[in-house]
């Protein structure tokens, strides 16, 4: 009887373990901490940026979704503007050796460079660590951490779900949305929204 209740109890504890794990990245919980490396071989994580706001934009060089945000100029644009007020831009890459999108230091510099790429960071993540620790669906996903550390946004860049360049001027940002609110003490009018985009590469099996 004994040996049964704690049968209960630990399988009690399991699960309960199991549902923190899986409801990490919750917006208006806490949001995961982590430590990734950038593309310049530089060392960043969520706790070097406390008291800033935080965008987490998730990357594949290969997605005509992501081409359609990075040819026109509007990832570039809301990198800069945003970091212009302080905003920590992340963009990371999960994708996996030999899958879409996968690129090592050296590409991902020199890409970024050429795409006059604006973020505070490039995070590669090529064993998918940070992607399943947020759980990332597409490139690109979105996700905004307040100065208090706290998920106020998961979801899609905005609500044309198309890789159509000529969209980006009749949408209605997401990311900036959430931003703007936020920074201004407003609670955020939409905290999520689906992601469109191309399904994040992870490793097969991870």
């Amino acid at each position: 009887m004994r040996m049964r209740a704690w049968t209960i109890v630990i399988a009690t504890a399991l699960a309960a373990g199991a549902l923190v794990a899986h409801a990490d990245a919750i917006v208006g919980s806490p949001a995961p901490a982590f430590t990734a490396t950038d593309d310049r071989g530089a060392g960043h994580s969520l706790a070097d940026f406390k008291g800033k706001f935080v965008v987490l934009e998730w990357h594949n060089n290969g997605c005509p979704y992501v081409k359609k945000h990075y040819e026109s100029g509007n990832m570039q644009a809301l990198q800069k503007a945003w970091a212009a007020k302080g905003v920590v831009w992340l963009t990371v890459i999960s994708s996996a050796p030999g899958t879409q999108g996968y690129v090592t230091p050296e590409e991902s510099q020199a890409y970024m460079t050429e795409k006059n790429g604006a973020q505070t960071a490039v995070l590669l993540d090529p064993k998918g660590d940070l992607g399943h620790l947020y759980e990332a669906k597409t490139s690109p996903h979105m996700f905004i951490i307040d100065s208090k550390g706290i998920l106020i946004y998961n979801g899609a860049i905005d609500d044309k779900p198309t890789s159509d360049v000529a969209d980006v001027k009749t949408a209605t940002n997401y990311v900036s949305q959430a931003l703007t609110e936020a920074m201004a003490g407003k609670a955020v009018s939409v905290p999520t929204s689906r992601p469109y985009g191309c399904s994040v590469k992870y490793a097969s099996g991870s």
